[in-house]
């Protein structure tokens, strides 16, 4: 009678959280974002400034928005909420565009223009105020 085999587990051993994270660090450097001379507030790693602007924590995973002394959170982080409700909008147009290339009946061609037209609207007024800024 012969045994079954067993799949061969992984031999590698597994990247440790800090391995793992000082390889994201160099993959960082590689892609052309700057180190900087901060650290991030929740886990004291270094932050990088990504070649969008954006700082980000490599550790954490997460953007990171300073606030100059003085400043308002709100304000600064104007930027970050513009963009991600742009790309929201964007996301919608998107669904709504296949949506429509599927549809055959003329009322829901309606109210799907009529969406696409208010969120082009909406579009326009927050890249305007992207643009005060």
């Amino acid at each position: 009678m012969s045994a079954k085999r067993q799949p061969a587990e992984e031999t590698r051993p597994r990247a440790s959280g800090r391995a793992g994270a000082l390889r994201r660090m160099a993959d960082m450097l590689k892609q052309g974002a700057v180190m900087l001379d901060l650290q991030c507030p929740a886990c004291a790693s270094p932050l990088f400034r990504l070649k969008s602007g954006e700082i980000w924590c490599v550790n954490c995973q997460k953007r990171v928005v300073i606030v100059k002394e003085g400043e308002d959170v709100i304000t600064a982080a104007s930027h970050l909420l513009l963009s991600s409700l742009e790309e929201t909008l964007l996301r919608k147009l998107n669904e709504l565009n296949k949506m429509m290339k599927e549809e055959d009946d003329l009322g829901r061609l309606v109210e799907l223009s009529t969406l696409i037209a208010r969120i082009l609207d909406n579009l326009e007024k927050v890249r305007r105020i992207a643009r005060m800024r």
